[in-house]
């Protein structure tokens, strides 16, 4: 049923039935989280970095990691992807996905997975979004890893909350076991472990500085090519070090 065939006070009602939504989309002319503590989230985040994709996706294939309740994997679909499929761990978020495509008209398949297991999805996409998660990972390099192995076939959309400097030092390849003043140097690749909570979220385990980021995106494997507002970044897919091992394969 599209928006254009639900009662105003039935839209709401099932709407309100999902709360609370961490995502503010406007649904048949009804906002999700009118009153978010952000403002109008992602929407005026999405503003800042939406240049970065192209608007015609026709033909390309989007994978949307973590998709809560569905704003980018809906404007993907609005941009022409022939195929978008988001995953999220957490049940309601994916109810609340399923609603906004509904409602949108959009035809978008949701599938209830956690990074670690992204492997069953067994096949590589175009686009792979990955905005606000890595941060909320408990192993977080290994999601980074599995998501180079299995998933991202070329472009990688990456966001995750960064701390501290936003230098990037000049290092050397290597130092010796006496070298110990290089990891006090400013904007030294850092990430720094919350064991209780940040922002009264139990589930914010890390959060790096920029060069730490930027450090364990070229470490899994993917190739920089663009930034904006500090925190999100255009990939793409490169070759892993070869001195790094890989990831554990997943069972499917």
């Amino acid at each position: 049923m599209t928006a254009s065939l639900s009662a105003p006070a039935d839209l709401a009602q099932r709407i309100k039935a999902l709360a609370p939504w961490f995502h503010n989309i406007d649904l048949g002319g009804v906002q999700t989280a009118p009153d978010h503590f952000l403002g109008d989230y992602p929407s005026f985040k999405w503003q800042g970095f939406r240049h970065l994709l192209p608007e015609d996706l026709r033909g390309c294939s989007v994978l949307d990691i973590g998709c809560n309740g569905g704003f980018y994997s809906l404007e993907m679909k609005r941009r022409g992807a022939e195929l978008v499929v988001g995953v999220d761990s957490d049940p309601r978020s994916l109810a609340q996905a399923h609603l906004a495509a509904e409602i949108s008209g959009l035809d978008i398949s949701f599938r209830q997975l956690s990074v670690y297991e992204i492997g069953a999805l067994g096949q590589r996409f175009d686009l792979v979004i990955f905005m606000g998660v890595f941060y909320h990972l408990r192993h977080p390099l290994l999601a980074l890893d599995l998501l180079h192995e299995h998933v991202v076939g070329d472009q990688f959309l990456f966001q995750s909350m960064l701390r501290g400097s936003t230098s990037i030092p000049d290092l050397e390849p290597d130092y010796s076991f006496d070298e110990k003043a290089v990891f006090e140097q400013e904007g030294y690749p850092r990430m720094v472990f919350i064991e209780h909570n940040y922002a009264k979220d139990p589930t914010n385990w890390w959060v790096p500085n920029r060069s730490g980021m930027e450090a364990m995106l070229r470490s899994a494997g993917f190739r920089i090519e663009q930034q904006t507002e500090d925190e999100v970044y255009l990939c793409r897919r490169g070759e892993r070090p070869a001195m790094v091992e890989p990831p554990p394969k997943v069972a499917v």
